[in-house]
């Protein structure tokens, strides 16, 4: 049975690696595996993301799509961060509209990286107006994972840039080889990336491609790995398949009467987590 899984397991593989080539634009196949071997190059020059806490307890926020512009949702975020005592905050996508001048505003609104420790995932929004070299300068990698370090335990958390809907051969592989040699050493693994997989509604924004759909949700169940945290779809929706919690956040952009951000906790060994709007 094991050997039969095995072997479905690298027909889907090959399946997608197939699926990536044939059916999305030349621009998108290419730009995907430079924008990752730019993540990469950026992942070898700085050191690996620990962060260390004292308690087995702590909190993680993330948020998606606040699509700036204007900030007061932003500012907002970032107050209960502090105020919240949080560990980390990951900002999964879709953080400007692509152009420099909001750009700029995002990044003059960010608290120092000594209050709060940040990360950064690209979406397709911040890609427009060659958005990419603009994330790339100021905030680095869109593809890399960290750790938060507990006295009892160490978790995982993986980020994966899918902005232009696809991972790409070259970050698949990567991926795939974090979870077969990594994962094993760690308690909990949770993955963050702007595009989601799982939809409970019809929606015209990018959908990713059905093979890797597919090929993702059999290695995130493989793997065990606890949680998939993304955006995107601008409104909040929990799905459990196999093992997996698979969120969508609702957007954080002014405006909207449904902003909101995504709450996680760990406690006692056990994960919780919770919507928050505005």
């Amino acid at each position: 049975m094991e050997h039969q899984l095995k072997n479905r397991f690298s027909l889907l593989v090959a399946l997608f690696l197939i699926c990536t080539a044939c059916t999305k634009p030349d621009d998108e196949a290419k730009t995907v595996n430079q924008r990752f071997t730019q993540s990469r190059e950026w992942n070898s020059n700085h050191s690996n993301r620990e962060i260390a806490v004292l308690s087995d307890d702590y909190t993680l926020l993330s948020m998606a799509d606040s699509h700036v512009g204007s900030t007061k949702n932003l500012d907002r975020f970032f107050y209960i961060a502090k105020a919240t005592n949080s560990s980390a905050v990951v900002m999964a996508g879709d953080l400007t509209t692509g152009l420099e001048k909001d750009y700029t505003v995002f990044e003059q609104h960010l608290p120092q990286q000594d209050s709060l420790s940040l990360f950064f995932i690209a979406g397709n929004h911040d890609m427009f107006s060659n958005g990419w070299e603009e994330f790339y300068a100021r905030f680095g990698s869109s593809s890399y994972f960290f750790t938060i370090k507990t006295p009892v335990a160490t978790d995982l958390f993986i980020c994966l840039d899918t902005g232009g809907g696809t991972l790409g051969d070259k970050q698949l592989e990567w991926l795939i080889n974090i979870l077969e040699k990594l994962r094993p050493n760690y308690r909990h693994c949770m993955v963050f990336t702007h595009n989601n997989l799982i939809r409970s509604r019809h929606t015209d924004s990018t959908n990713p491609l059905i093979e890797e759909v597919q090929l993702l949700l059999e290695l995130f169940a493989k793997h065990r790995v606890d949680m998939v945290i993304t955006g995107h779809d601008h409104k909040q929706d929990a799905v459990l398949f196999g093992l997996t919690t698979y969120i969508i956040m609702d957007a954080l952009k002014d405006g909207l009467s449904n902003a909101g951000y995504f709450q996680i906790g760990v406690k006692n060994g056990k994960i919780a987590y919770k919507f928050e709007n505005f």
